[in-house]
């Protein structure tokens, strides 16, 4: 028995691994840039513990924290040109569409800003993952857009981490943002996600 529970533990483990789609290896230089609104900018908890912070230090790479607080992503996707010209990342990190889901604003409309921001960080040559955003509703559950844009566009997708985290008292500081422990959580999946995309390497 105790050998049949290990090869299924072991099968599924190989086939999430082979499940999470391939990015290019980040050279130690690399730039990463985490774009997005207050989960980004790291509301809750102080800059130096926000997830691009934790993200840095973990991942030994460059992390811009380019979050800002309030943002819904019509707005993000006008800024996010210039944040590219500037920083010239190989890496965005998107994490948007929270302030559409509480304003309740048109998610097809939200899912199209979203796209855009991954066609203009792919016309840069720039690598994408996504981040999913929960509805904010009884049960957490993440917005369907973000695992239909995942598959339509082949990119990583770390999609159950806020709806885990926002549904924990112990992870989060008010109704909709983590804590210092809680933004650390989520760096720390996102290391994991980018391990198993081939972007990085575990360091020793």
């Amino acid at each position: 028995m105790l050998r049949k529970l290990f090869l299924l533990f072991l099968l599924s483990t190989l086939f999430s691994c082979s499940d999470t789609v391939r990015l290019q290896p980040l050279s130690q230089d690399s730039i990463i840039l985490a774009f997005g609104d207050s989960l980004t900018y790291g509301t809750g908890t102080s800059r130096d513990n926000a997830y691009p912070a934790v993200l840095e230090r973990l991942t030994g790479r460059n992390v811009i924290n380019a979050g800002v607080p309030g943002e819904t992503s019509n707005r993000g996707l006008l800024r996010l040109a210039n944040l590219i010209d500037q920083f010239q990342p190989d890496l965005i990190i998107i994490c948007h569409g929270a302030n559409d889901i509480l304003r309740k604003l048109d998610l097809n409309r939200t899912r199209d800003n979203i796209q855009q921001m991954i066609d203009m960080a792919r016309q840069n040559n720039s690598q994408v993952i996504l981040i999913g955003v929960p509805e904010f509703n009884l049960f957490l559950d993440t917005s369907p857009i973000y695992q239909s844009l995942a598959e339509q566009n082949k990119i990583p997708l770390e999609e159950n981490s806020l709806s885990n985290i926002i549904g924990n008292n112990a992870l989060k500081s008010d109704h909709v943002h983590p804590n210092s422990d809680g933004y650390r959580v989520l760096a720390k999946n996102i290391t994991s996600l980018l391990e198993r995309s081939g972007a990085i390497q575990p360091l020793e």
